[in-house]
């Protein structure tokens, strides 16, 4: 009678090529398996998160006068400054499906009449995104915009501020093949729901030069 064989008998016949050699051996020992399925060749669905045929890439240059373009860092603008405030009330927002974020944002930031605020956080998903970065080193400053109509993704953050009633935010999303982020641009939509929350602050604080790239 042949003895039962050991696993590592039984991973080296455990080959296409072996495997009726395979089925006597245990069939010998009194054992039953069942079959093993034949190996199946998958093709890839296209991928939810790869740019669609409607995706855009745009470089868009931002001067402003050849003397700022130009000028050295003022020994009068210290590298770091703090401005100290504290928040007078918080807001949280909702949006439903579809809305437009940053039209959105900027609406209520009026309905709520914030001048100045922190947006503190975001949360939720879009069902199509635009977002610009900066893509260069030296002034003048260079943007590249990216938009896509159709894809999907979580909001892993929102984050920036309400300078004097203006809405300054960038937003961090996530797909299957990353996260990403930029500056916050229209035709953003929500897909199930966003949340974000702004920490009002006072309308006597200037926060006018905190985002000015000529005050340097």
């Amino acid at each position: 009678m042949m003895d039962t064989p050991n696993t590592s008998q039984l991973s080296a016949l455990y080959r296409p090529s072996h495997l009726l050699l395979l089925g006597a051996l245990i069939a010998s020992a009194g054992c039953q398996v069942e079959p093993r399925p034949q190996d199946v060749s998958v093709v890839d669905a296209p991928r939810a998160d790869a740019p669609s045929s409607g995706f855009t890439r745009s470089e868009v240059f931002r001067p402003t006068t050849e003397f700022d373009d130009n000028k050295p860092n003022s020994d009068e603008v210290p590298d770091v400054y703090a401005i100290t405030a504290d928040f007078e009330r918080t807001v949280i927002l909702r949006f439903k499906h579809q809305a437009d974020l940053l039209e959105g944002l900027e609406r209520a930031v009026e309905t709520e009449g914030i001048f100045n605020a922190v947006i503190l956080a975001g949360a939720g998903s879009v069902r199509n995104y635009q977002i610009h970065m900066v893509n260069n080193r030296v002034f003048p400053s260079r943007n590249v915009y990216l938009k896509d109509p159709v894809a999907p993704a979580d909001i892993v953050s929102v984050n920036g501020y309400v300078i004097g009633g203006r809405v300054h935010a960038h937003i961090t999303l996530a797909a299957e093949q990353g996260a990403f982020g930029g500056h916050l641009e229209p035709e953003t939509e929500v897909f199930t729901f966003a949340i974000i929350t702004l920490g009002v602050l006072s309308d006597e604080i200037d926060l006018s030069q905190i985002d000015d790239k000529t005050h340097r």
